[in-house]
């Protein structure tokens, strides 16, 4: 019997189990607090749950085991520091995880697909297609090993490691809710980010439902024939279903949404690129994230110059558009989304 991930239940889900099997509620936020808050790693170390119980609960749940394959940092003489883990999940299948050390505190970009089956361009993750969707609880477990090796509290997390999260929208959803609950991870709502390539139907559900969570959008391009080009979900989401999705979004959340713009070296970085996504987002309530390439030798394709990104972002600012480069913390670990993983399965081909 295949078990299920004990990290993918919310507090809800847990008092229900405990209310199906004629046990106090109580005891749900007892496992919960030991899960997420302890962060224990075995069924042994939770001292004040009955035994029956605890068998009860073994037989129908598992620890989700994160082997760790790889683990790269930065230079530790930095005050901002990237660490990458590639992961092996019980199935053998690889996953990455990446953890980002700031001033203000511990980051995580967590991944939600083995693999990824949108097929960017520019992309490592889509190299050999989408496996599976991960779990609720295996997305959970990322959180947690990360945490239990740095021995620290993770405090911010970002939805934009391998795989398109609204493909795999409620195991996201579960996630969201499970490492924002109070009693447990207690991550607020407004420090958990959710990246999209433009799944439209999802970010009307997202708007709905995680109103104080933000949400990025993957652009990377102004134009439809471009984008298209470079991203396939492009010619089933054009820009102005996409841009009809952002405003909805905003007008429901009244929160400002994030675009993340990839810059490639020839195809997306001139100036009259810029201008085109100035009159793609004049007058939304935005922010342009600008994101130099991290380029991936089996996809062949360069970065943009120091210069030509300087001059993309002074024609945004000229505009009065938001807009930052967004620093470069993990270009020498392969910190793009896929990269890792594909260089650990092409080793063992």
């Amino acid at each position: 019997m295949n078990k299920r991930s004990i990290y993918g239940l919310t507090l809800k889900d847990w008092e229900d189990f405990m209310m199906t099997n004629d046990q106090p509620k109580f005891r749900a936020a007892q496992l919960f607090d030991w899960l997420h808050v302890k962060q224990v790693m075995s069924y042994d170390e939770m001292k004040n749950v009955p035994k029956a119980l605890l068998e009860l609960i073994a037989n129908v749940f598992d620890f989700t085991t994160f082997e760790i394959i790889n683990h790269q940092t930065t230079s530790e003489q930095s005050k901002e520091q990237t660490s990458k883990f590639l992961f092996k999940l019980t199935d053998g299948n690889l996953i990455e995880t990446v953890l980002m050390r700031y001033a203000h505190g511990l980051s995580i970009c967590v991944t939600t697909q083995i693999g990824c089956r949108i097929g960017c361009s520019f992309c490592a993750s889509t190299i050999g297609g989408l496996v599976r969707n991960l779990d609720a609880g295996e997305i959970v477990g990322q959180v947690i090993r990360v945490s239990q090796v740095v021995g620290e509290r993770i405090s911010n997390v970002v939805i934009m490691g391998i795989g398109e999260p609204f493909e795999n929208y409620d195991a996201v959803s579960a996630f969201i809710n499970i490492i924002n609950d109070a009693k447990g991870l207690n991550i607020g709502a407004r420090h958990i980010t959710v990246s999209t390539s433009g799944i439209v139907p999802r970010i009307y559900d997202f708007a709905n439902e995680h109103k104080q969570v933000s949400l990025a959008i993957s652009l990377h391009a102004a134009n439809d024939s471009l984008r298209s080009k470079i991203m396939k979900i492009n010619r089933a989401y054009p820009l102005s279903e996409l841009m009809k999705a952002v405003r909805f979004y905003l007008k429901v959340t009244n929160r400002r949404i994030t675009f993340e713009y990839l810059l490639m070296g020839e195809v997306n970085d001139l100036a009259e690129h810029a201008y085109q996504l100035v009159r793609l987002v004049k007058g939304l309530n935005c922010h342009i994230n600008l994101i130099p390439l991290n380029p991936v030798a089996d996809l062949g394709i360069s970065r943009s110059s120091k210069n030509q990104v300087a001059q993309f972002k002074e024609i945004l600012e000229a505009a009065k558009i938001n807009v930052t480069i967004r620093r470069e913390l993990g270009l020498k670990i392969e910190a793009a989304c896929g990269q890792l993983r594909v260089r650990q399965l092409q080793s063992v081909e």
